[in-house]
């Protein structure tokens, strides 16, 4: 294995900087207001910073002075929750510097008000937009006339008030002893105006970002998510009066057990269970333990019944006919239908399933109001609830859970049995992520507002214009088929478009309303193999490129010599087109060389010459470009505040992972783990070596060797572009069809082969090549990868998941089991429900674990850097395989990724894993 000083990773970047003043406006502390009522009880409070010598970041203790181990930290509770503290600060206030007292007041308002939005935005957003709508149909009535609302809003005040009435009739039938079903007591359980307003929300945003290219939903998708949007906000408000009443009790009464003890008591009688693979009494004991779901069962029923109440009450008008005598035109907005599913290989019987199906006067327009949609995991304006178990962290009042299992509840049970202690590292490093503060970088998301206002098609944003559907010019048979052909391609293409449009929207509408805000907060979570990702879905730095433009540190800290230098570097990273692969004098020398061109796009983003747009990575290329223009034209550019992000990348980090798992020198130098002048491009040389293979093929006979016509085909084409995907996912399993449909994706890129049945036969052979190019390069990784198969193979033939735990002490548990179907009836429609079953898919089980192993080996590595990155005072985001900080402590996040790679695999984790899954 090498050493931390030879390790050697290539590097790409990210975002800009600019200064923006506080939005937050606080009463003036000569004639203070009264003091604030204080929060309800939960562990967010521990999160304010009680140090006012050092209120940007949060106050961290280290647990001791020697060594690195030392490095681990906690956050501070604050001292001043209780009234006995206020009383104490009253009595020190004597005795302290008035501007300190006072400005640590200040901070503790602005905590206290940011908290009291954040409370009102998780638990009164459904409730607002009631509210809206009531106002919106008093302002109707008053002015005889409908008030001029965007498109979206148009539609649903049309609906709300025929769907409420439908609804509030439904709840009385309900109420009756005669017509009692499984739902009857939910339905019940909010008001009417709110179950619509929620209903509404859910269908349209499933048809907008989620719906088929036909414009419809399935019905027991959209059924089960009303189901568990209503079951949530319920559970949200009995939670929130919950907490209401009990704020203030901080002590257990006398007399009382220790709670402490009761869940010790009750997580050894999991781990007894567990023990003896009693898992049904596990999980019935954990439910009796938490809040009881209603479960998918009355989900799903409840979400079928609001769905035909909606069918039945919501109707569009299309545009009235002047010339028309007839009565205008009124048709359902929503139709429930049946669809004949795809066939699957080998299936012989057609299947049906039901669907809820739009009119497409409700989708018009709607890819241009879709910001008004309900966005309930924003991100938090206060730091997220320290993790302190499977569903204790995160959000304040919303659903928050420490892993992503979708369904599997061995992997629950697992997650939950494990004692806090083991997992306290994974803890330590979600709430370092969540912890991290972000704002909205105000001049490119205005560069972006400008470009999309003038159409999109351009650095990356989606065009906002339709492909016109073709004419057909020819009643020749052929041609007609061509022509149908033509206009599916087209209407493919245009949903695509929509989805997009609707997504880009969703971001922006995020973006919009985050831009005043000092700064806020990503609550991340896990999925099962240890992977780390924020909780808000849209607006995030695991996002595209014009997410990662738009977004910044909210913390700023000075350039430094170093950061000047990374900063350069991360500036050439992002322009690509192979700079990122030259040595760093060489993208030093790149960025010199265009520093005219770099000062244009800053000064003049939208009218110079544009020349960042001309980058891989465009808004971020501009975002570094803002942030190098002014450190450059600065008397002092050490000294610029800098907020943009600088990432240090893995080069094919699933390569390097098996090469320091095979300790193989050759796989490691060419994945950049051995130092060198410049960084190995390992997607450069699979494409040589491919190209090499191609040029002997080409120069056979035509007539012997059918790949010879292939071969001369594609030897012109063949790049580090083209392989590059299927290289990246070798190490995770892709297969060959997986493979051939990645590079025949690149090839109608290039647009050099217009024949559909050529393009096919040349991707297939430009797979069959590139793997085994990669066969011929990897053969440590593959042998490492079949031995991982192998061992998979026969854990489940035992009928067993396989099972492993992390070096972070994570339990892993595979969740690919057999599914079995349960059939309900519902008021729409019969549904067939899948729930996981008890025995494992053999084949899932051998050929997923690899790439999972290596995925949680890349979430331990990159949790691991976040703690002793905290511990340095950096600050700290991650990626996977990427790592953020500011350009000043590029160099120490630098040594300490290093370090912790070296640590990772010190230790014999395949010996490990061994252990591990037989001990589960």
């Amino acid at each position: 294995m090498s050493t931390p000083e030879t390790l050697s990773f290539s590097h790409n970047t990210h975002i800009s900087s600019s200064n923006f003043p506080q939005n937050l406006k606080l009463p003036s502390l000569h004639n203070p207001p009264p003091l604030l009522p204080p929060p309800i009880s939960d562990a967010t409070d521990h999160n304010y910073p009680g140090n006012a010598d050092n209120l940007s970041i949060l106050q961290v203790i280290p647990t001791n002075l020697r060594g690195e181990s030392s490095g681990r930290v906690f956050i501070r509770d604050p001292p001043w929750i209780s009234a006995l503290f206020m009383k104490n600060l009253l009595f020190r206030s004597k005795k302290t510097s008035g501007v300190k007292l006072e400005f640590q007041e200040m901070e503790r308002r602005k905590y206290y008000l940011l908290r009291r939005r954040q409370v009102k935005a998780e638990t009164e957003a459904w409730q607002n937009m009631v509210e809206e709508y009531r106002e919106l149909e008093r302002e109707m009535c008053e002015r005889k006339l409908a008030p001029n609302l965007p498109y979206f809003k148009k539609l649903m005040l049309g609906w709300f008030q025929p769907f409420r009435e439908a609804i509030e009739k439904e709840q009385n039938l309900r109420r009756s002893l005669k017509n009692k079903v499984a739902f009857a007591p939910f339905i019940d359980a909010l008001p009417a105006d709110k179950i619509a307003i929620i209903v509404m929300h859910k269908i349209m945003s499933l048809l907008m970002v989620g719906g088929s290219e036909d414009r419809s939903v399935r019905v027991v998708e959209a059924a089960v998510q009303i189901g568990v949007a209503i079951e949530q906000e319920i559970r949200i408000q009995n939670f929130f009066k919950k907490e209401k009443n009990d704020k203030g009790r901080e002590v257990v009464a006398e007399g009382e057990e220790d709670p402490s003890k009761e869940v010790s008591n009750l997580r050894q009688r999991v781990k007894r269970l567990i023990k003896r693979n009693r898992v049904n009494e596990v999980q019935k004991l954990l439910r009796s333990e938490e809040f009881l779901s209603w479960g998918r069962d009355t989900q799903a029923k409840l979400g079928c019944c609001l769905i035909e109440l909606l069918t039945q009450s919501a109707y569009v008008q299309p545009p009235i006919d002047q010339t028309a005598d007839c009565p205008p035109e009124v048709r359902p907005a929503f139709r429930h239908v049946f669809k004949i599913a795809a066939r699957e290989p080998g299936q012989t019987i057609m299947k049906k399933y039901g669907a809820i199906e739009c009119d497409p006067l409700v989708l018009h327009g709607l890819d241009k109001t879709v910001r008004h949609m309900i966005i309930p995991y924003v991100p938090m304006l206060v730091p997220p609830r320290r993790w302190k178990g499977y569903d204790k962290g995160g959000y304040l009042f919303l659903p928050s859970y420490l892993m992503r299992t979708h369904g599997s509840q061995k992997q629950q049970v697992a997650v939950r049995a494990v004692p806090s202690k083991q997992m306290q590292k994974v803890y330590e490093a979600l709430d370092t992520l969540g912890t991290t503060k972000w704002r909205v970088n105000k001049r490119i998301l205005s560069v972006v507002e400008s470009l999309w206002a003038a159409g999109g098609n351009i650095a990356g944003l989606v065009n906002r214009e339709n492909v016109p559907i073709p004419e057909l010019l020819s009643n020749d048979e052929k041609e007609i088929k061509s022509w149908k052909w033509s206009v599916r391609k087209v209407k493919k293409i245009n949903q695509e478009r929509h989805s997009q449009r609707c997504d880009l929207e969703l971001k922006l509408s995020v973006a919009r309303k985050m831009k005043d805000e000092e700064g806020f907060y990503y609550p991340h979570n896990l999925d099962f193999r240890g992977r780390a990702y924020p909780m808000h879905p849209h607006l995030n730095h695991l996002s595209s490129d014009l997410c990662r433009g738009i977004l910044e540190f909210a913390e700023g800290r000075p350039l430094g010599k170093s950061g000047l230098h990374w900063l350069k570097i991360h500036l050439a990273n992002l322009y690509g087109g192979g700079v990122e692969k030259l040595s760093y004098d060489d993208r030093i020398s790149f960025v010199e060389n265009n520093i005219a061109d770099i000062l244009d796009s800053a000064d003049n983003s939208l009218n110079g010459n544009r020349w960042w747009l001309k980058a891989e990575d465009p808004f971020q290329c501009l975002a570094a470009c803002i942030n190098l223009s002014e450190a450059l034209k600065s008397s002092s550019p050490h000294t610029v505040i800098s907020h943009l992000p600088i990432h240090q990348d893995g080069s094919c980090n699933g390569l390097q992972h098996y090469a320091a798992l095979g300790r193989d020198s050759f796989e490691a130098a060419a994945v950049n783990l051995v130092a060198g002048d410049k960084p190995s491009d390992v997607y450069s040389e699979i494409a040589e070596r491919v190209h090499k293979i191609m040029k002997r093929d080409s120069e056979k006979d035509p007539e012997t060797d059918p790949n010879a016509l292939l071969a001369k085909l594609l030897i012109g084409q063949v790049d580090r572009k083209l392989v590059k995907q299927t290289v990246m996912t070798s190490v995770y399993g892709v297969t060959y069809v997986g493979a051939r449909e990645q590079i025949k994706r690149r090839l109608e890129e290039k647009g050099v082969i217009s024949d559909d049945k050529m393009l096919f036969n040349a991707a297939c052979y430009a797979a069959r090549v590139t793997m085994a190019a990669l066969e011929e390069l990897f053969q440590a990784a593959r042998a490492i990868m079949g031995w991982l198969g192998d061992c998979a193979k026969i854990i489940a033939q035992e009928n067993q998941p396989v099972c492993w735990t992390t070096p972070l002490g994570l339990p892993v548990v595979q969740p690919y089991f057999k599914t079995q179907r349960h059939v309900i009836k519902t008021s729409l429609q019969v549904l067939a429900l899948q729930r996981e079953g008890d025995s494992v898919e053999v084949r899932k089980q051998r050929t997923a674990f690899p790439p999972n192993f290596v995925h949680s080996l890349d979430g331990s590595h990159m949790m691991m850097t976040a703690i002793a990155c905290r511990s340095a005072g950096l600050r700290f985001a991650g990626v996977h395989d990427s790592f953020w900080t500011h350009a000043c402590d590029v160099d120490r996040m630098n040594q300490i990724l290093r370090r912790k790679f070296v640590e990772l695999y010190s230790t014999p984790v395949l010996e490990n894993v061994s252990t591990t899954e037989q001990a589960l």
